[in-house]
């Protein structure tokens, strides 16, 4: 508990995590509003259009994570605290809970807010959670950043350079997934496995033209929850690696 209080002293001490903060969810309530206002009528303004902020809000969250880690590594305070604990394995599970809770909670707080915008501007949308689907649309979004957290985390700690953390994180989830697409033959079928890929999955379930404006669609194969599984199971590899590295070399 006392590794956990640090490490939230430390990450709500700087001005950074604030600003990630406000600007993802100025981002994802934003374009909620921005599209929400934009429609010519009530019926194009669905649960998952109020969503269509996500990708941007998700990938301010990322550097927000990233920053979490690479700060303390530039600064050179990641070498007192693993000084001061004894387990360097239990520092970063600490740090790595600490954001990673953080996030899902702004993750939650982002969906629903761009849900009560589009409300306010579209009283007459059908905005309510009836179904399953509609609630992992939108509460969902809590579990989805709270894993990549862990992702982005797990980057920080391999890479540990601000610059080099967030440019392949983003370049990845942003870019360099949807390119492998391209890749002749195989590369529909590699797609499908892809990580954030199959997040979107969890998201959209199976997506159909309501989801156009929402968070990309996904071309995984898995049920939702199924997929969620697989994203976490990928985050723990990451971590796991990027623990046994960081273990091995001076920090």
């Amino acid at each position: 508990m006392t590794l956990l209080a640090v490490e939230r002293i430390k990450l709500f001490s700087t001005r950074s995590p604030w600003w990630c903060m406000a600007l993802a969810l100025g981002l994802s309530v934003g374009f909620a509003g921005l599209v929400s206002a934009s429609a010519s009528s009530s019926s194009q303004v669905s649960v998952p259009v109020t969503q269509f902020g996500f990708t941007f809000a998700l990938a301010v969250i990322l550097v927000l994570a990233t920053l979490s880690v690479t700060t303390e590594y530039r600064f050179n305070t990641i070498k007192t605290t693993f000084q001061a604990v004894p387990s360097r394995t239990s520092a970063l599970l600490a740090k790595t809970t600490v954001v990673a809770l953080t996030t899902g909670v702004l993750g939650v707080l982002a969906a629903f807010g761009s849900l009560g915008i589009a409300t306010l501007i579209q009283p007459n949308a059908d905005l309510a959670l009836n179904s399953e689907a509609d609630w992992r649309q939108v509460a969902g979004t809590g579990l989805v950043t709270f894993v990549a957290a862990i992702v982005a985390v797990s980057v920080g700690i391999l890479i540990r350079q601000t610059a080099g953390a967030v440019s392949v994180l983003l370049a990845y989830s942003l870019v360099a997934e949807n390119l492998v697409q391209l890749i002749p033959s195989v590369g529909a079928d590699i797609h499908k496995w892809l990580p954030f890929n199959v997040a979107n999955r969890f998201l959209t379930g199976n997506p159909d033209g309501s989801f156009d404006m929402g968070p990309g669609s996904s071309t995984s194969t898995l049920p939702p929850w199924g997929a969620l599984a697989y994203f976490a199971g990928f985050s723990v590899v990451m971590l796991i690696i990027a623990i046994a590295v960081a273990k091995k070399r001076d920090a």
